[in-house]
């Protein structure tokens, strides 16, 4: 039989191959995650019909003359360029950027993913669409331990933040050095002047009550007696008006809380238990101008739950919940893995990948980590497949496949000229 018979089966069966990846990419164009793939041909064994002959005696050396005997293919491999982002908006939504997959969990096989189209299930169960749960870390109290092995991400539903007293706040702004008139006190010339801040506070059971601090400039410590230095008498009031134990002094020097050993004063302590609060006055000023010193923080909490699947995530992969009483902490984080040879992994459908001899093993980490790409809550990462590539493809195998038909018909042809001369 011809040789030129068998190579144009394997024509047909390699561009027959490429077309098949060519189909494939077109048919999931729209597919979350997917990786477009590529066929590259080699040319198989040729049979030597003359060796190659050395220069001598004066002549000529002679090349070798082989015939080849077709064609199949070398591989098949994947694109794994980033695709496009497709905003959703849901929480559950993240898409990588940069380099990494999602690790899921099939029984006891880890598979590995770029469609993260993510949910909770009833279970508070973080998992991928066809309920494959997501491999992260579980935060305990607020905080993620990445340094063990990962596991199922859990929300957990029905868990109480407990109640947290004030013990903290925090002051900004100016308490003017001008001479004001006191509208409380108008006969004292505006030597002395008194300003108030409300503070909103928590006590130990979560409770809320208004704390008012009284700020009074004592007499003789405006601008035009000694414009470089000031003292301030910070006293706090309970709702009832009365004064909560204990009061203390903001001493200002060149405008700034002065410790009195030329150093900044950073915090003052007034009051005793239960109603006990260090105030930061580290930003607090005393220029001129007018006075505008306000509550920038303070800390303390009323108790809440976690009722409901209202989270967000973060760009380094933190599932972050949010409290009845408006609070967020965070519940947990996903992991990502990273291979040496993402195109040794070994595709396991469902949009998952499982590694290989020839991938070697996952490493995994946080994402945003060394190696690790960041994660864009609320979008997934569109099919990276070019049609307009695609189609050119379906031509070019298209006409492969024509040609190497007609190699096998034109053969046929020289096999009935030669059966039929035996006639």
């Amino acid at each position: 039989m011809l040789r030129s018979l068998y190579s144009g089966i394997s024509g047909l069966h390699a561009h027959q191959q490429m077309m098949d990846v060519t189909g494939n990419n077109i048919a999931n164009v729209n597919t979350v995650g997917y990786k477009s793939t590529s066929v590259q041909f080699q040319d198989t064994l040729s049979q030597m019909v003359g060796a190659a002959g050395a220069p001598q005696n004066g002549q000529a050396g002679s090349n070798p003359a082989q015939v080849g005997l077709g064609v199949r293919v070398a591989g098949i491999t994947s694109n794994f360029a980033q695709g496009s982002a497709e905003t959703t908006g849901k929480s559950g939504d993240m898409m990588i950027q940069g380099d990494g997959f999602f690790i899921t969990r099939s029984g006891n096989e880890m598979l590995y993913t770029r469609a993260g189209s993510f949910g909770f299930d009833a279970n508070g169960v973080l998992a991928s669409a066809n309920g494959e749960p997501v491999q992260g870390w579980t935060a305990t109290n607020g905080i993620v331990n990445s340094a063990v092995q990962p596991g199922d991400i859990r929300m957990p539903l029905g868990a109480t933040i407990p109640p947290k007293a004030t013990t903290t706040v925090t002051l900004k702004g100016n308490l003017s050095s001008d001479k004001i008139p006191d509208v409380n006190n108008p006969d004292n010339g505006g030597d002395t002047y008194a300003t108030t801040i409300p503070v909103k506070v928590f006590d130990a059971q979560g409770g809320t009550h208004t704390v008012t601090a009284k700020m009074e400039r004592q007499a003789g410590y405006d601008n035009t007696s000694d414009p470089t230095t000031s003292s301030w008498k910070v006293t706090l009031f309970d709702e009832n008006g009365d004064p909560v134990s204990g009061d203390a002094t903001i001493n200002f020097s060149g405008g700034k809380p002065s410790d009195g050993a030329g150093g900044v004063e950073k915090t003052l302590s007034i009051g005793s238990a239960p109603n006990a609060y260090t105030v930061d006055i580290s930003d607090v000023t005393s220029y001129s101008g007018l006075s505008d010193a306000r509550v920038f923080d303070t800390d303390g909490q009323t108790s809440g739950a976690l009722t409901s699947l209202s989270y967000s995530v973060s760009d380094t992969g933190q599932i972050i919940g949010v409290y009845s009483n408006g609070l967020k902490e965070v519940l947990g984080q996903v992991a990502m893995a990273t291979f040496k040879n993402v195109n040794g992994l070994e595709k396991a459908g469902d949009s998952t990948y499982r590694d290989t001899v020839n991938s070697g093993y996952a490493q995994v980490g946080q994402p945003g980590s060394a190696g690790m790409g960041a994660v864009m809550s609320g979008a997934l990462e569109m099919s990276n497949v070019d049609l307009a590539q695609e189609f050119t493809n379906l031509v070019i195998a298209q006409r492969g496949f024509q040609a190497n038909s007609k190699i096998i018909t034109t053969s046929d042809e020289i096999l009935q000229e030669l059966v039929s001369m035996k006639r």
